[in-house]
């Protein structure tokens, strides 16, 4: 097992002081496990550019489609709870689904994004629940189930909540995860936060494009009406601003995809459970069989449709992709869940990410409020895990 050393730790906190130094970080804090023990916490910066708010280890941030990670593992163990293998139909479970041609749609395409139904051909609101899981009742398959991967941007998280509203007898998902994992751990992790924790919010700040990064594929293609990855992050339609996750309305809302809000320690106490196989202190709350469906690659493209950009899924998770090579061995693409091939996680809009290593018990989180452009981590925070890892110098 891979244990990081001073050497490694002091690297890391190197990198992340020079974020706000030389890559315009405004606030920011990163919580590194292993072996269910925190073994590096750091926060520093603004909850604000006034700035008139310090930031500190429980200051809470939406994290965006980081909060995917959570909302699968939610819907994978009330799956568990109802005896429904990954193969299954999802009309087995919610017959209404079956509507547009959708009989042979299996719960693994749902979760390995690659179902057909990143976009909405109806235009519905993300505020109506009801509305928008109608619409995907109806909607038929982009592209036949299970031969073309594109990231579910939206609509994973409305997918995912239907499954454990119709299993459980829970109201959503983030009142699911609140009973069956965030109390019982004490997560500073809300998927639907109360009014009582609103005051620890920081505001959040978008991203810059610039020329040459307007050139990438994935911007060029998310600023240009209607294509495939522009329809994806604007249906269902709504909360398509920053601005808009300022609000406490939407805090409140648990959005299953992205509506997440937590801090770096919660999003790296829930990783560092699974890193250790369900576990923590010495209660099963996951089961193992389940993390390691997330471990489980179900889909590796070399171009995911909506992100334009090689990518693959686990059971509702990102991992590293993988290049292709017959009877060779395998090659990551990249290593923005470190270098082990069980890794796992999710990234959120703007550079936030945290992900579980089961291989060395190791999770890491990291949460800031000045997002980056782009919907995969950049340099602030990939030259922290490359460090911690004992990468590049």
């Amino acid at each position: 097992m891979f244990r990081p050393d001073s050497s490694h730790l002091t690297a890391v906190t190197d990198w992340f002081e020079d974020n706000f130094r030389s890559r315009g970080e405004l606030g920011a804090s990163v919580s590194i496990w292993q072996s269910g023990q925190e073994i590096l916490s750091l926060s520093h910066g603004h909850m604000d550019r006034q700035p008139t708010r310090e930031w500190k280890t429980d200051t809470l941030v939406p994290v965006w489609s980081a909060t995917k990670g959570p909302a699968a593992v939610c819907a994978l163990m009330a799956l568990e709870k109802a005896h429904l293998p990954l193969d299954c139909q999802v009309g087995d479970l919610w017959p209404e689904f079956r509507a547009g041609g959708k009989e042979n749609v299996s719960f693994a395409h749902l979760f390995s994004h690659t179902a057909g139904l990143c976009a909405l051909d109806e235009r519905v609101s993300i505020m109506s629940y009801e509305a928008v899981i109608e619409a995907l009742e109806r909607q038929p398959p982009l592209w036949e189930p299970g031969t073309k991967q594109g990231y579910h941007a939206r609509t994973f998280g409305f997918l995912m909540d239907e499954i454990v509203r119709r299993i459980t007898a829970a109201s959503s998902l983030g009142e699911y995860f609140r009973e069956t994992i965030g109390n019982p751990m004490g997560l500073d992790f809300w998927i639907g936060l109360p009014t009582t924790e609103h005051g620890r919010v920081a505001t959040v700040y978008p991203g810059k494009i610039s020329l040459a990064e307007a050139e990438r594929p994935f911007l060029k293609a998310f600023t240009t009406s209607g294509t495939l990855t522009q329809r994806t992050f604007s249906s269902p339609q709504g909360l398509t601003a920053v601005q808009d996750f300022n609000l406490p309305e939407t805090w409140q809302s648990g959005y299953a995809s992205m509506g997440g809000v937590g801090s770096a320690r919660g999003l790296g106490q829930f990783y560092a459970m699974l890193a250790q196989g369900g576990t923590w202190q010495g209660q099963a709350l996951v089961p193992s069989r389940i993390v390691r469906l997330l471990a489980e690659t179900l889909s590796n493209e070399d171009e995911d449709l909506v992100l334009m950009t090689p990518a693959a899924f686990g059971c509702g998770v990102m991992k590293d992709p993988i290049i292709s090579q017959p009877n060779l061995p395998q090659v990551k693409r990249r290593c923005h869940y470190g270098p082990s091939f069980q890794a796992f996680g999710h990234p959120g809009a703007g550079g936030s990410l945290a992900f579980a290593d089961p291989e060395n018990e190791i999770s890491f989180a990291y949460v800031m409020n000045q997002m980056e452009t782009g919907a995969l981590p950049g340099p602030k925070c990939t030259g922290m895990i490359d460090r911690l890892y004992g990468g590049i110098e």
